[in-house]
């Protein structure tokens, strides 16, 4: 099993890969998961380019900037609650949590997205003339 490491998020393959068997059925089986994947594919292209349209910098941009300032403010926070000198109540613990998750899910929505572009999923470009 094959593991990648993506911002903070380790994600395993799980994909069977045929040690034992003889060459022919190995062919035929890679033939029928390139189906698969192929399949995986296609529909992820339609749903993903139906969904989301044709992104281009302006998209990502503004995510980045989005993303940054839940970061500021999920920090600001942290420094914050630090400079009493107390231990952190529930609700102050609660509201860094729910800052934290929000720069968490932009984060992971920009990894998302970047990879949709990378597998071709969505089209990246300039945006069309209206």
């Amino acid at each position: 099993m094959s593991s990648t490491v993506t911002s903070s998020t380790r994600r395993f393959s799980d994909h069977f890969e045929p040690q034992d068997i003889d060459p022919q059925e190995q062919r035929r089986l890679r033939g029928h998961l390139e189906q698969i994947d192929y399949t995986a594919f296609i529909s992820n292209r339609e749903i993903m380019a139906q969904a989301l349209g044709r992104l281009d910098a302006g998209h990502f941009q503004k995510l980045a900037v989005t993303t940054a300032q839940a970061r500021a403010r999920w920090a600001a926070m942290a420094l914050s609650i630090s400079q009493s000198g107390r231990a952190p109540d529930a609700a102050e613990v609660e509201k860094l949590a729910a800052l934290r998750q929000a720069y968490d899910e932009l984060s992971a929505a920009y990894e998302a997205l970047r990879r949709m572009v990378e597998r071709g999923y969505v089209a990246y470009g300039p945006a069309a003339a209206s």
